[in-house]
């Protein structure tokens, strides 16, 4: 079964989790580094559902991923002064950074490891995106999600944050190339390898293309 049959299923869930384009993010950081506590608080409201989101997706645990979000935004703070606009937008940087934190994380509680409920944890993502849909719309996005997220869990680390980064956070090639550091054949090969592979865990999950 082709793989690109299940890319309807995953758009549907990416639609309401990327954020829009952040124009006044280089001034706000500016104004950050002037001392201006508004504007810090300012981005982290701006950030924290993306960033929240991406934590998410590759732990698979609501709780696990405030914190990790919260340590994102510690470790944003403290760096916030080796941002330079003229090397790309804030939100690659900010992914960037996310990127890293969460390959420490990941190597310090060891590889192949098995987060706890995705059922405890997947009402925190849904109750963030679910103002304005009805409640059969709900349902149905909640049960797709759910999927979703066990299905990514099962991805090799490097095949999932290449998914999360194109397909649920929407960047492009270059931006995902520049947070990996690694060519873009290497990003188009890990997000082509890790669409196939999350076909085929979903098709063993018993989830059918539209």
């Amino acid at each position: 079964m082709a793989p690109c049959s299940f890319w309807g299923k995953l758009v549907t869930v990416a639609g309401f989790e990327a954020d829009d384009t952040l124009e006044q993010d280089a001034q706000l950081v500016q104004q950050c580094l002037q001392g201006d506590g508004s504007a810090w608080e300012e981005l982290v409201r701006r950030h924290t559902r993306r960033i929240f989101n991406i934590c998410y997706r590759f732990t698979g645990n609501g709780t696990e991923a405030e914190d990790l979000s919260q340590d994102v935004f510690l470790r944003v703070y403290k760096t916030l002064g080796s941002y330079r606009s003229a090397h790309g937008g804030f939100a690659t940087w900010m992914t960037s950074v996310t990127r890293n934190l969460l390959i420490d994380h990941y190597r310090r509680t060891k590889r192949d490891r098995i987060t706890d409920s995705l059922e405890d944890s997947m009402p925190v993502v849904e109750n963030k995106e679910s103002a304005g849909r009805r409640p059969d719309q709900q349902l149905l996005l909640g049960e797709l999600s759910s999927q979703i997220q066990a299905a990514l869990i099962k991805l090799s680390p490097e095949l999932r944050e290449a998914v999360i980064l194109r397909d649920l956070q929407q960047l492009d090639y270059n931006e995902i190339r520049q947070i990996l550091d690694v060519p873009e054949g290497t990003v188009k090969s890990r997000i082509n390898r890790g669409r196939i592979e999350l076909a085929r865990i979903l098709q063993q999950m018993g989830v059918r293309p539209s």
